[in-house]
């Protein structure tokens, strides 16, 4: 069976409800390029592209070809982007069945990136019912792989502050980014999907800020799949998980890596490859429903996770879900976007 990495449904309903809603409040930030400008520790690395393309500002669809297939992503450049000047990389990865155009709506961080002055990549999986197989050494993962080429080439990128960040089957494919690409790579950020990666064995460390609810119905914080997994389409589109065998759930189960697995003891195992202590992690109160872990790490290897008490299957902040019932309560008293841009600015690739 193919390997499955579950993510958040996203039905044609909900597509025809939540097609015109905006994500973030970041109504108040206004454009700005500071944020491309470096960390005292380290200088931007001009990415091929910078001085040799002219590409406008705005939202495109590219397509590309890896590995013989053509593939494709939405491409976010933000208005002080010029092709000179290197600008910061977030390449943003959609959940289970979501598809890159609604998840860029979900995250909203296109949006967010014209106010921080970062590019963001949304790449789109194949099939018809799109997922995200995370394997290391998959073709979905060469296709990250070629599209950073791809982008590196033809745009104006900073290749110091290239970062990751996904939902759901997004946020797990996040994780494989982060062992496969650990020399590209310099922070990322999984959503409620953060994963324990199968022979998972990074050149060097890579900084990790992850986000989890406590009440997920499709990934429990205390391991495994929940209950809702079972309402998720088919990979061919032909009934829903729920109708599979014992069986093939089972087989399914097994190639997911997130069988019986708690996001602690996943974050653990990100601490321990990045060299941090053994202790267990300092908790500090974010707000009322939001706990912060922290390990004790080496500096620029930094593992935190954003607990959400009582939040489900959701990007804190957005709203673009906000009132779904089947994916839980949706946190606004933090924004995911501005937890991991701050994040990101602070760990620049080593």
């Amino acid at each position: 069976m193919a390997r499955i990495r579950m993510g958040v449904a996203v039905v044609a309903a909900a597509w025809l409800l939540l097609a015109g809603c905006s994500s973030d409040d970041n109504d108040e930030a206004t454009p700005t390029t500071e944020s491309a400008a470096s960390p005292a520790d380290a200088g931007p690395q001009p990415s091929a592209g910078c001085g040799t393309t002219t590409v406008s500002p705005g939202v495109e669809k590219v397509t590309m070809t890896s590995g013989g297939v053509e593939r494709w992503y939405l491409q976010h450049l933000p208005p002080a982007y010029d092709g000179e000047e290197p600008v910061p990389l977030v390449v943003d990865i959609h959940g289970y069945s979501e598809g890159a155009e609604f998840h860029a709506t979900n995250s909203g961080l296109g949006e967010f990136g014209d106010t921080k002055g970062f590019v963001t990549i949304t790449p789109q999986a194949l099939g018809d019912v799109p997922f995200w197989d995370t394997a290391l050494g998959s073709a979905d993962l060469a296709f990250v792989g070629d599209l950073l080429d791809q982008v590196e080439e033809t745009l104006c990128v900073d290749e110091a502050r290239i970062y990751a960040t996904g939902l759901s089957n997004g946020a797990m494919m996040t994780s494989s980014v982060a062992c496969a690409y650990a020399d590209r790579i310099a922070a990322v950020a999984p959503v409620a999907g953060v994963t324990q990666v199968e022979d998972c064995d990074p050149e060097q460390p890579v900084p990790v800020v992850a986000f989890h609810g406590t009440e997920d119905p499709f990934l429990n914080y205390t391991g495994g799949f929940g209950p809702a997994v079972a309402s998720l389409p088919a990979p061919d589109g032909q009934g829903t998980l729920g109708d599979l065998s014992p069986e093939q759930q089972a087989d399914m189960n097994d190639t997911a890596g997130a069988t019986g697995i708690a996001v602690p003891d996943v974050m653990a195992g990100w601490a321990d490859r990045n060299g941090c202590d053994a202790d267990p992690p300092e908790e500090t109160t974010e707000a009322d429903d939001v706990t912060v872990l922290t390990f004790a790490c080496p500096a620029g290897a930094d593992v935190e996770l954003y607990r959400i008490e009582g939040g489900g299957h959701t990007w804190p902040g957005s709203h673009a879900l906000e009132g779904v019932d089947f994916v839980g309560k949706t946190t606004f008293s933090i924004s995911a976007n501005d937890v991991m841009w701050a994040f990101f600015q602070d760990h620049p690739l080593g």
